[in-house]
């Protein structure tokens, strides 16, 4: 496979400025679809304190927002954390990773999916008493979003942003709901470091959800080449991003604890606490909770199809993975092929395990989030390690040892307990070979990207070619 030549196809530049990369970050971060479904495991394991484990979380995604922000202030790329590692540790990484991290995302993204037809059939059959299988509105929501994604970054970024900021206020309307029907519950408790049920294992007990909510983070980054000024931009955006979520949850969270009195064992008994909470607080707006839930996973959809297929898109332009991945809607100047493959792929897979193999919603949701997201935390991991690699190679003089080692090495090891709660041995199946197929996968990415480096050895050239702000 030879290297694309430099004046291949290229997105729409100065699409987008930093509201609306800040506002789709949010809308794959999806916090009602996330907060809905994990609260209550954090709970199980962090008890009452759990609002205390959702803000160490938070911060230790800023130590990974450092190590994107710095990449993308040098070397500002559509293909994210492919182009990054390539850049640090070679072709054989960059070409590995871009079968990796991308597998990753995809069976992550089929977790949206699924759950957006399980969500759409729950809240239609509930209050309209329309009984529509599953299946069948999640390969219409997928179909929906495939159609707004291809005709334009700047069109589909606005329905998501839209959707997001409609999910936000019905999420913030709740949560105030729930405060002042039970405003005689209102404490420090939530707050309070003492309340950490088993001080730091209770901590690391629900520290891997808590890591899961922000799980679309990165998202602005892999915008680049659409983003007005990316190398200022992005840094500001991840921050703004992460921050902002981490806040929203923080208060989601407190809310939902007050409504429960603190009673940590009856939250994590509830399937969903929020809407539970929000049910005993104001049965009468229940339809509130569900709306957010529709609009929190449609975004959230059009957000990750935006930016993870874009990754497709650029390793295939570097010459890592099939060029036909490469090609771009000649009208609205989206990688449409790649966006089509990607969330087609998703579809798939959850149609294959929901029909074939009878698996509900909930219960797949929860399988591909967690299968996915481990090639994801080391994707991760890789690109933090990379950072201080390749700055000490392209920018030496430039090299700061606190922002540059420092911050990306501590939020390495941060970022190993996330993992091992993915990883540990002795979890119930299927969760115990998850492990497995994720190693399997990394093996046979890494032969992958052996054999490319080894038959291009122009590929080192190629990739981080294409500089999202370069003049063309």
């Amino acid at each position: 496979m030879s290297a694309p030549a430099r004046s291949g196809e290229r997105l729409k530049k100065d699409s987008l400025g930093l509201p609306q990369i800040v506002a789709s970050t949010l809308a794959n971060i999806a916090p009602a679809m996330s907060f809905f479904f994990g609260f209550g495991v954090i709970v199980s394991g962090a008890g009452v304190g759990a609002p205390l484990t959702i803000l160490l979380a938070m911060v230790v995604v800023l130590f990974l927002t450092n190590t994107l922000g710095e990449f993308s202030k040098y070397r500002p790329s559509t293909g994210s954390f492919v182009t990054f590692i390539g850049m640090g540790f070679g072709p054989v990484a960059g070409a590995s990773a871009s079968i990796f991290v991308v597998i990753g995302y995809c069976i992550a993204a089929s977790s949206v999916v699924v759950i957006a037809g399980g969500w759409a059939h729950t809240t239609l059959h509930l209050f309209l008493g329309v009984n529509i299988p599953w299946p069948v509105l999640s390969i219409i929501v997928t179909g929906i979003v495939g159609l707004l994604v291809s005709r334009g970054i700047s069109l589909s970024t606005t329905w998501a942003a839209i959707f997001f900021y409609f999910e936000l206020v019905l999420l913030l309307v709740g949560a105030v709901i729930m405060l002042v029907a039970n405003h005689g519950a209102i404490s420090w408790a939530p707050l309070m470091p003492a309340n950490i049920s088993g001080g730091l294992a209770g901590v690391g007990a629900g520290f891997p959800l808590a890591i899961y909510l922000f799980i679309g983070w990165e998202n602005s980054a892999m915008l680049a080449e659409e983003t007005t000024n990316p190398r200022r931009n992005l840094p500001r955006a991840l921050i703004i991003g992460t921050v902002s979520i981490g806040i929203l949850y923080m208060f989601l969270a407190y809310a939902t604890e007050i409504a429960f009195h603190n009673n940590a064992t009856a939250i994590g008994n509830s399937a969903i606490p929020f809407v539970d909470a929000f049910k005993a607080s104001a049965a009468g707006l229940i339809l509130v909770a569900y709306i957010a839930g529709v609009t929190s996973i449609f975004s959230s959809l059009i957000g990750l199809t935006n930016a993870q297929a874009r990754m497709l898109f650029s390793s295939s332009r570097e010459g890592l993975v099939p060029a036909f991945f490469g090609k771009i809607h000649p009208q609205h100047r989206t990688p449409s092929t790649a966006m089509w493959t990607y969330i087609i792929v998703a579809l798939l897979i959850v149609l294959v395990f929901g029909l074939y193999y009878k698996i509900d919603p909930v219960t797949l949701f929860g399988d591909t989030g967690t299968l996915g997201t481990i090639p994801v935390i080391v994707t991760y991991l890789i690109t933090n390690l990379a950072l201080p690699v390749y700055m000490l190679r392209h920018h030496r003089a430039e090299f700061n040892p606190l922002r540059h080692l420092g911050v990306p090495v501590l939020g390495t090891v941060l970022m190993l307990f996330p993992l091992y709660g993915l990883v540990e041995p002795g979890q119930p199946y299927p969760f115990n070979i998850y492990p497995y197929m994720a190693l399997g996968l990394l093996v046979i990415s890494v032969i992958y990207g052996a054999i490319l480096a080894n038959r291009n050895p122009e590929l080192v050239q190629s990739i981080g070619s294409y500089v999202a702000d370069e003049e063309y």
